[in-house]
């Protein structure tokens, strides 16, 4: 098989964007160093978006059954989430094992391989593409692909390989994770702040089994995280709570700190960065793995879209300029959060001042935004449509000619541009048609904002409206997707 794309990783993030790619219709390969998957699950669950962006694929379903946060917090600020139009509230208390063994299954069904026991030993680019070298059980081989994504964590060996540079700022204080069997403990999912600066997490993940977070400020980052040892952990939360966990046990353990990184570049030629490869931040709420999610939708579609020949000029340029500048804002959070959370006594009054404020709808909006991942707006093109560059609302309905109804997400499961009119007449996508799909029906519910046509990404952003847009329908489809030669070109591939 000839591959168009080497995905390095076999991660959530990796697995995700490998499908992506698969659903736009380039051929793609996944390599880890890992004979299996650890089983390890550093984050329970995601934010809305991410969990939307499962759901415009059909995969929210495969997860089996999950719960719904519902009270959201900034840094231990805790957020009313009933007062906001929209439903930020985010997966909780699912294992990331869950959502890894999901995907990977998906990624079976649709045919994608998955190499193991591949470790990335070299990486240069050519003319024409990327040529990587990894050593595995039978010895060092090369593999070559027109394009490679680095989805291979913090510390990134594509990264590194690539001789790309990255804004770190190094741990200053550790915390233990780890997940315990054999104990009955009181549930803290959100946290519970102990004197001196100090918190413990304990949310419940299974019948005894419980996930646990100490953050104790006396603790270093750890000098060999692999060496970490359940009586450490055990001795960190007796010392915290006065509560024994030694007799329990724990399937595995993990050493952290509050160290921090983003890449200066998310792509260098034919390299690409995604997930915590890109930006690695401490571990709060899930923000990382969300986010990294959330890269692999951006990055997919633009990148089959390169291989298949119809990527417009500067398609490839619009994952660095939309998703690098996430990328560092969400670590900025990250730390503003950490502060709150984790800081002493000495903190309180910004607490109670940003307590206050976030019983303000407005303020609670922006807070929660910024981790639920709704208040992400992309430069999509002028226009005042208060759409413009948000994420389409995926439960939004649409009455078809038949009478049946059919929500956005559904409309999505393809991963294609999809053009929403309730307008009868033929509209210039079906020279696009190759590339877009084009929907016609009336709004189930009226938008609060009128909407008669709706150009939606394949990633679920709102790329074009009427009325709101200035551009007309063809530049924009131009801009995103191509001339229509280019769809010619890239069939004849």
């Amino acid at each position: 098989m000839q591959t168009d794309v080497i995905v390095v990783g076999a991660g959530p993030v990796g697995l995700m964007l490998a499908g992506e790619l698969h659903l736009g219709g380039a051929r793609v390969r996944v390599y880890d160093r890992l004979a299996a998957p650890t089983g390890e699950s550093r984050a329970l669950g995601f934010n809305r978006r991410a969990a939307e962006s499962l759901d415009q694929r059909g995969l929210l379903p495969r997860l089996g059954a999950f719960r719904w946060g519902p009270m959201g917090h900034f840094g231990g600020v805790r957020i009313a989430l009933d007062m906001l139009d929209d439903d930020h509230s985010g997966v909780l208390g699912l294992p990331q094992s869950r959502t890894e063994e999901m995907l990977a299954g998906w990624l079976n069904e649709l045919g994608v391989p998955v190499r193991r026991r591949h470790e990335l030993v070299g990486l240069r680019q050519t003319e024409h593409g990327v040529v990587a070298t990894f050593d595995e059980p039978a010895g060092r081989v090369e593999e070559t692909a027109a394009y490679l994504v680095g989805c291979d964590g913090a510390g990134s060996t594509v990264r590194a390989l690539a001789g790309i540079g990255a804004d770190a700022t190094p741990a200053t204080r550790g915390m233990y994770t780890a997940e315990v069997t054999g104990v009955a403990l009181r549930p803290r999912p959100i946290g519970e702040r102990l004197p001196g600066g100090n918190m413990v997490v304990c949310t419940p993940v299974g019948q005894g089994r419980y996930r646990i977070v100490i953050h104790d400020r006396a603790l270093r980052p750890h000098p060999d995280p692999a060496a970490l040892t359940f009586t450490e952990v055990a001795d960190a939360w007796q010392r915290l709570t006065g509560e024994s966990i030694h007799h329990g046990a724990a399937p595995w353990l993990w050493a952290s700190g509050n160290a921090s990184a983003v890449a200066d570049e998310y792509r260098r030629g034919r390299i690409f960065l995604a997930g915590d490869a890109a930006h690695e931040m401490p571990p709060l709420a899930a923000w990382g793995l969300s986010a990294g999610l959330l890269d692999a939708v951006n990055l997919g579609w633009k990148l089959a879209a390169a291989v298949r020949g119809w990527a417009p000029d500067g398609l490839l340029d619009t994952y660095q300029a939309e998703r690098h500048p996430i990328g560092r804002q969400l670590i900025s959070n990250a730390k503003a959060a950490s502060m709150l959370y984790l800081g002493d006594d000495g903190v309180e009054p910004l607490r109670r001042v940003l307590s206050d404020l976030a019983t303000a709808k407005a303020a609670a909006e922006h807070l929660i935004g910024l981790g639920s991942g709704l208040g992400i707006r992309y430069d999509t093109g002028p226009g005042d449509h208060p759409l413009l560059g948000r994420r389409m609302p995926p439960d939004d309905q649409l009455t078809l000619p038949d009478g049946t109804h059919t929500r956005i997400a559904d409309l999505l499961h393809p991963a294609r541009a999809v053009l929403v009119t309730t307008d009868t007449t033929t509209p210039p996508t079906h020279h696009w048609h190759d590339r877009v799909d084009t929907v016609t029906g009336t709004w189930t519910h009226q938008p609060d904002t009128p909407l008669d046509t709706v150009l939606i990404r394949p990633d679920g952003y709102v790329a074009w409206t009427s009325p709101g847009s200035t551009d007309t329908l063809t530049d924009t489809l131009t801009h995103w997707f191509g001339s229509v030669d280019a769809g010619r070109i890239g069939a004849a591939r």
